[in-house]
């Protein structure tokens, strides 16, 4: 392989690794978000905020929605991580600071997955 072909490859393998973290950097609306333990019936919640992720590793929600009456807000700003499909969201007291699984990562779409590591699961659908 010629010494262009081997530059070329590398900067393409750095382009690809780095898009991955540019798909999750601007304003997502959170399309769902799914509660549910086995056994028991759960709660999807459709529309109800948005997420902010800056390249700087820190973000904002907007999030307000309510569960039995209860009117549940967010507004506290987090710092994030996305190390190969696993988003890390770092926060005071947000049901959305934990480790999430990315299950479907694309420019205009997003879905995680995260678990208690027992019988509790938490969905995340995210859109542009």
């Amino acid at each position: 392989m010629t010494k262009t072909l081997k530059v070329a490859a590398v900067l393409m393998i750095l382009v690809s690794l780095a898009s991955c973290s540019e798909k999750i950097i601007g304003t997502w609306n959170i399309a769902s978000y799914e509660e549910s333990t086995k056994g028991k019936q759960g709660a999807v919640l459709s529309n109800i905020g948005t997420i902010t992720f800056e390249k700087s590793g820190n973000g904002t929600k907007d999030i307000s929605y309510s569960i039995m009456g209860i009117l549940m807000e967010d507004k506290l700003p987090f710092t994030w991580t996305l190390e190969e499909n696993i988003v890390t969201i770092e926060g005071e007291d947000s049901e959305f600071s934990k480790t999430w699984i990315v299950m479907e990562n694309k420019r205009k779409s997003q879905s995680w997955k995260s678990t208690d590591g027992s019988s509790e699961v938490h969905k995340l659908k995210l859109t542009k």
